[in-house]
């Protein structure tokens, strides 16, 4: 029989196994404690901080150093937290944005501080790179959308500007975190499909793309699967932080991988990623690549235990929280709650923006940028930011329903609902909208799905679980998930209408 310890305000079972599940966002990233109890899913934040890129040595890097000394100290206190409960940890995993990397030298010293997606090196990059490989073969050989940000045009950017002749291998963010856990240097798959240098049919590293792209052929790691035993952490730094035993356990370490992973899809179900990007996309078995989905530029990135994620990259809530950041430095109410309940209030529809428009990518104001985008459509720029955050809000769920429609069209398989998960998935805003522009019944949570995924992952590694469908079960019978059907009117029908209309013109 289970014994129980007060855990909190209420009552948990002391857990068989428990993981260590580091979660890092592109600003602030967490370490959670985890167990999957018979009886209970254990989630406990253990530690959150922050880390906003900055400029050294003229690009926007990150202190990953920095980072890896927070999670340090978030990792020994979840070591700390799981004696108190009775338990050991069985392993740590780590998962994080895509694309961005670090490069080591032989000995295993970092040689510069990685650099930032946002950076503006790889700005008309693509227009260069397809003069060596054009884009049909790029689509051809990856599967993987071409955007500015991706790992290829950061390499190829680095190269140009000169890659230091120590660099020894090429690790992107969470499998940099692993190796100075365990001092293995290897490239986690589900990750590794985000640079758009993996051949999507056989799941290995592209060498002749590489050599076409003149990069070097050397800094390229090992390819492992999520769920991967990388053995112990450290002697040394497992003393440091009291986790003598515990093993690394690469999850899907994409955010995005973890994410999908940690959510209970039914089947037919589309899925929505929801925060500073949205993910929209359906779990496939195969990669789905033909010249309709290049134009389209559709997405085939690795999914855990041989699935595929077929999506597409939405702007997602950065627009959003950009103008609340810019509201808040003049000084303006912007409570998002608040923000929320006044937009529901508006029954018409003010106005629509096209999310994917590239301005909204990085501006220096992203309220100038909105006004910008409505003036030319003849639309004019609320004052009231509860009318301006209906504005962005609205036109994404239409944006996520052109989105799903044109999956059905391109995998030929009917839509029957779509997940929301992740931070957006508290929105229910947005999620009442999304059911109703899609016409589909939308289920939202878990809002954590990241970490929960991670942790399936490692727990799937352990021998907890046997598959991702028994581990998927398991969640679906201990989390609670909200449900929104979709409401009939020929107001949002008009709305639609008027929104395709401005996305026509961008997209």
């Amino acid at each position: 029989m289970t014994r129980e310890r007060v855990f909190g305000d209420a009552f948990v079972p002391i857990m068989p196994d428990l993981y260590i599940a580091v979660d890092l966002g592109a600003g602030s990233g967490r370490v959670f404690l985890a167990g999957t109890s018979a009886g209970k899913l254990l989630l406990e934040e253990i530690r959150r901080f922050h880390y906003p890129p900055a400029e050294q040595d003229g690009h926007l890097r990150w202190d990953v150093l920095r980072i890896f000394d927070e999670i340090k100290t978030g990792a020994r206190s979840a070591g700390e937290r799981a004696r108190v409960l009775g338990s050991g940890v069985t392993s740590i995993g780590v998962d994080s944005w895509g694309v961005d990397y670090g490069l080591i030298d032989g000995a295993g010293n970092l040689i510069e501080q990685p650099i930032c997606y946002r950076d503006g090196r790889t700005k008309g990059i693509i227009e260069e790179v397809v003069t060596r490989v054009p884009r049909a073969e790029l689509y051809r050989r990856t599967g993987i959308q071409l955007l500015e940000l991706n790992t290829l045009f950061q390499l190829y950017a680095h190269a140009r500007s000169g890659i230091s002749n120590r660099a020894a291998r090429m690790l992107q963010i969470p499998d940099l975190i692993q190796f100075f856990l365990s001092g293995k240097a290897v490239s986690e798959y589900t990750n590794a499909t985000t640079t758009q240098l993996i051949n999507a049919r056989d799941g290995v590293w592209d060498h002749e793309l590489i050599r076409s792209l003149n990069l070097p052929p050397h800094i390229f790691a090992e390819i492992v699967p999520a769920g991967a035993n990388l053995g112990p952490i450290k002697s040394s730094l497992a003393a440091e932080i009291g986790l003598e035993g515990v093993h690394v356990v690469a999850p899907a370490t994409h955010d995005t991988g973890s994410a999908v992973a940690g959510t209970p899809l039914e089947d037919g179900w589309a899925y929505i990623s929801s925060g500073t990007w949205s993910l929209v996309g359906v779990e496939r078995n195969d990669v789905l690549i033909n010249e309709e989905v290049a134009r389209h530029n559709f997405t085939n990135e690795g999914g855990v235990f041989g699935t595929i994620r077929f999506l597409k990259n939405v702007m997602g809530l950065w627009i959003l929280e950009s103008c609340r950041r810019e509201w808040n430095e003049a000084g303006i109410d912007a409570d998002y709650d608040s923000l929320l309940g006044a937009a529901a209030a508006f029954d018409e529809y003010p106005g629509f923006i096209f999310p994917d428009d590239q301005r909204l990518f990085n501006p220096s104001s992203m309220l100038e940028a909105i006004a910008q985008q409505l003036g030319e459509n003849g639309q004019q720029m609320p004052s009231e930011p509860p009318l301006i955050a209906k504005i962005i809000l609205d036109s994404l769920a239409f944006r996520y329903a052109s989105v799903l429609r044109l999956i059905e069209v391109l995998t030929g398989e009917k839509i029957k609902g779509v997940h929301i998960v992740g931070g957006g998935s508290r929105n229910s805003y947005l999620n009442q909208m999304t059911a109703d522009a899609t016409g589909l019944p939308a289920s939202a949570g878990p809002a954590e799905a990241t970490v929960i995924g991670n942790v399936l992952v490692q727990a799937i590694s352990a021998g907890r679980f046997h598959s991702l469908a028994e581990a998927r079960s398991y969640l679906a019978q201990n989390i609670h998930i909200e449900h929104f059907a979709p409401r009939v009117s020929a107001l949002c029908e008009e709305a639609g209408r008027r929104y395709q209309i401005i996305e026509e013109r961008y997209n």
